[in-house]
């Protein structure tokens, strides 16, 4: 028997191995979600730390407006079933951004960055197979 049983108020219920799977996935997208809400939500109240890096990476504060933007319209997504694959792509795009302009532009340590985007990484592959029934068939 693959799945296990639960019995509950006299009543047998399959419980299913995958129960943990999307718990975790769930878990991880509300904790990314509220990471970078939190994240973007600084860039466009305009703390002093993210005008100061703007700043330094020399784009001008427009594009601090738009990350932040981006940020928190792709965590908003990231609450909703059938928009958080495209919000974790997005954030994907986003934190390669941040980890390249750590690199080569601001200097100091990408770790944040890295881990946000790792994160983001799970949660678009684990919600690949949602991506490519909402994508056009070529073939």
């Amino acid at each position: 028997m693959s799945d296990a049983t639960l019995v509950t108020a006299g009543r047998t219920l399959p419980v299913s191995r995958a129960r943990p799977a999307l718990i975790a996935l769930w878990s991880a997208q509300i904790l990314l979600g509220a990471m970078f809400l939190l994240s973007g939500g600084s860039k466009l109240a305009g703390a002093a730390a993210m005008v100061a890096l703007f700043d330094a990476i020399g784009v001008g504060q427009w594009f601090r407006y738009v990350t932040g933007g981006i940020e928190v319209a792709s965590a908003v997504t990231l609450f909703v079933p059938a928009l958080a694959p495209f919000g974790a792509g997005a954030l994907v795009v986003t934190m390669v951004g941040a980890v390249v302009t750590h690199l080569f532009i601001v200097g100091g340590s990408p770790a944040v960055p890295v881990v946000l985007l790792l994160g983001a990484l799970a949660v678009a592959w684990a919600r690949r197979d949602q991506l490519a029934r909402a994508l056009p068939q070529r073939w």
